[in-house]
């Protein structure tokens, strides 16, 4: 893929999953890691670590003044959370620097298709009937 290719898709990424972050909250794993993945040619773990710098700075900024513009944020939860998601994402990206790639992805992939599972589930579930 060229040089300009690769700059038109990543904004394309960005777009897509900003857009994905302001509407449902996901963004970085479900949508930027296979992306970069499946378009970019990025191996699991450099997906992965890209995938955390880019949303190191702007993780929903505009998103959340917005929300919260809007009542709709729990700073002292989020906070918590946020302490707690530094922690857990330092010790897996530890654990995870040393586990090969098709290992990585395939619990992810695993992951994702257990989350869709439960999700198509949950929603049957409270469709009207």
């Amino acid at each position: 893929m060229g040089h300009d290719t690769h700059i038109a898709l990543f904004i394309a990424i960005g777009l897509v999953s900003g857009l994905g972050s302001g509407a449902f909250g996901i963004g970085g794993g479900v949508l930027i890691v296979p992306a970069l993945v499946l378009l970019a040619g990025f191996s699991q773990h450099t997906a992965t670590g890209t995938s955390l710098a880019v949303l190191l700075p702007p993780v929903g900024l505009g998103a959340v003044l917005e929300y919260y513009r809007h009542g709709a944020v729990d700073l002292r939860a989020g906070l918590i959370i946020a302490v707690s998601l530094f922690l857990g994402a330092w010790i897996s990206a530890h654990i995870a620097a040393r586990v090969p790639d098709a290992v990585m992805k395939l619990s992810f992939g695993v992951f994702l298709s257990l989350l869709g599972i439960y999700l198509i589930i949950s929603a049957f579930r409270n469709l009207p009937v």
